[in-house]
């Protein structure tokens, strides 16, 4: 896997989409969000970038978008989330789909937040055509089967009757909610064995059926592993804090870029996809 503290690589020309998960973004951890935001630069300096997609669990926690749309003009001003719209409205003022996916975390995120920049809420499984491959792309938490507490959480969580009633709910109220559940979510994760929570063979197996790869994020251990009839799971990484309490801390990141040679385009049998991670000094 390639390493470079700037997602603008040897061949910049050449970079067409990049796929990042799990930032947990959130105020408490303001180096991740300043890493965010060297990452939207380095973006907007890659010339023939078409395509950014966030695969889920881009906030440690979403309490619904009114949390920001219900904003009064100069609370937004200093709301820590506002640096993060402008840029991505930038980015797709120059050109750059943003594509976003839910993840176990952010599933309360709706379109109208997207709207602010731009950007479109997929969902999940989404297919990628890379050169004369499909890739399939899902956050990953669903092919945690093992996990069967988790998976009935997240059945009611998904539901739209669970939703609605989350979402008329007060914000205080949604908050107490949001802490409680990550409160009992650690207490759970703390006691399970490291399977239950990593993906379940069978499951990747039927999921990649259809399609020639498999990429997803959430269980926060990024690798290529190969499966049956040569076809790849690849495994996006989180977002670490690296040296944190230092004055130049670093942010790590592994990261998916699909390239194709100048002049061509992802659908291009030059073109390929791989993972890379960016060390991102804040």
């Amino acid at each position: 896997m390639q390493n470079f503290n700037h997602l603008i690589t040897t061949r910049p020309h050449e970079v067409r989409q990049v796929l990042i998960s799990d930032l947990h973004l959130s105020p408490e951890e303001p180096a991740l969000v300043q890493a965010f935001l060297a990452l939207l630069d380095d973006c907007l300096a890659l010339p023939e970038l078409k395509c950014l997609f966030i695969l889920g669990d881009w906030f440690e926690i979403w309490i619904g978008d009114d949390a920001y749309l219900s904003l009064a003009e100069d609370e937004r001003q200093t709301h820590w989330l506002t640096p993060l719209i402008v840029k991505l409205k930038r980015l797709r003022v120059a050109g750059c789909e943003i594509l976003v996916m839910h993840g176990n975390r952010d599933f309360l995120l709706g379109q109208p937040f997207c709207n602010l920049f731009g950007g479109e809420l997929i969902y999940e499984p989404y297919t990628l055509t890379v050169g004369q491959q499909n890739y399939r792309l899902e956050h990953g938490d669903a092919l945690c089967i093992d996990d069967k507490k988790y998976q009935f959480f997240r059945k009611i969580m998904r539901n739209r009757l669970t939703q609605w009633y989350l979402l008329n709910k007060t914000l205080e109220k949604r908050l107490a909610i949001a802490d409680n559940m990550r409160q009992k979510s650690q207490q759970n994760n703390a006691n399970k064995a490291a399977y239950i929570m990593d993906v379940n063979e069978s499951a990747v197996i039927q999921a990649v059926k259809d399609s020639d790869a498999l990429l997803h994020g959430h269980t926060h251990r990024p690798d290529i592993h190969p499966i049956s009839n040569d076809k790849i799971r690849y495994v996006l990484g989180d977002w670490r804090l690296l040296n944190g309490g230092t004055r130049q801390p670093k942010v790590s990141a592994v990261i998916g870029a699909v390239t194709a040679n100048v002049g061509e385009d992802i659908i291009a049998d030059s073109a390929e996809f791989g993972l890379l991670e960016c060390k991102i000094l804040v």
